[in-house]
């Protein structure tokens, strides 16, 4: 197998239309390779300079899990830090998690900080939401947002080969009319569940509203464990 190292979207694109198959860090598919054998080619972001960005409102596909710090939001750094075994956040990229894993830990993360993809075909590069991105499994380049005045990320014990466990991610977003926003994303299971509420007329009637949302459907047990998350958030926004 050739491994192709491209450092330009116009390499890539070559490499794409010569057929090459993208890889993140290889940890989900090298098994696979090894079972049913390896593509002639096989393309890496990880010399590409679009693919590598670490910011406060941005993150490269190509960017190595264990290198996502406090210079992203705290939802963020959670829902990474948080992924396997040292070991694997040491290949894992964020390309590969979002895009290549069924789990897709830093997905929640990504939603409720509201983030928009930029994404490179064989005509170019383009920005679109998540849900393209998963579901026609895009070549995903970087990830944008706008950065949240507060964020947590909650992940529940889980045992080695057990079940997903339970994720809940909130941010809280400054409005251009002065007002916040807090976004939540709750994985239960491989299902991601989202809403999202004004924050003007306190913790309470925030949590009312998010009931109001595809997050009232939750079972009972998870709904709490939601609830008590977003009060956290909220009462370290009025803290700041």
């Amino acid at each position: 197998m050739l491994l192709r190292l491209p450092t330009s979207l116009t390499e890539a694109q070559n490499c794409m239309a010569e057929g090459a198959v993208p890889i993140g860090g290889a940890t989900l598919v090298w098994a696979l390779w090894q079972r049913d054998g390896f593509p002639e080619q096989a393309m890496s972001l990880r010399s590409l300079p679009e693919a590598n960005v670490i910011g406060r409102e941005a993150l490269g596909a190509a960017v190595l899990l264990h290198r996502i710090d406090d210079r992203v939001p705290e939802v963020m750094r959670g829902a990474a830090s948080t992924v396997g075994t040292g070991a694997v956040r040491r290949t894992a990229t964020v390309g590969g998690n979002i895009v290549g894993s069924t789990l897709r830990c830093l997905l929640p993360a990504a939603l409720v900080l509201d983030t928009r993809a930029t994404v490179l075909d064989r005509d170019g590069t383009f920005e679109t939401d998540l849900a393209e991105v998963v579901a026609k499994r895009h070549l995903l380049l970087s990830l944008r947002w706008r950065a949240p005045t507060t964020s947590g990320y909650h992940k529940a014990p889980a045992e080695v080969g057990g079940p997903p466990p339970l994720v809940v991610a909130t941010a809280v977003h400054a409005q251009e009319d002065g007002g916040r926003r807090v976004r939540v994303a709750v994985r239960d299971g491989y299902e991601v569940t989202g809403g999202s509420a004004d924050c003007a007329a306190g913790t309470d009637e925030t949590l009312r509203v998010l009931d109001t949302t595809a997050l009232g459907s939750l079972p009972p047990e998870i709904g709490d464990v939601m609830r008590r998350e977003v009060s956290g958030v909220l009462g370290r926004t009025t803290d700041g």
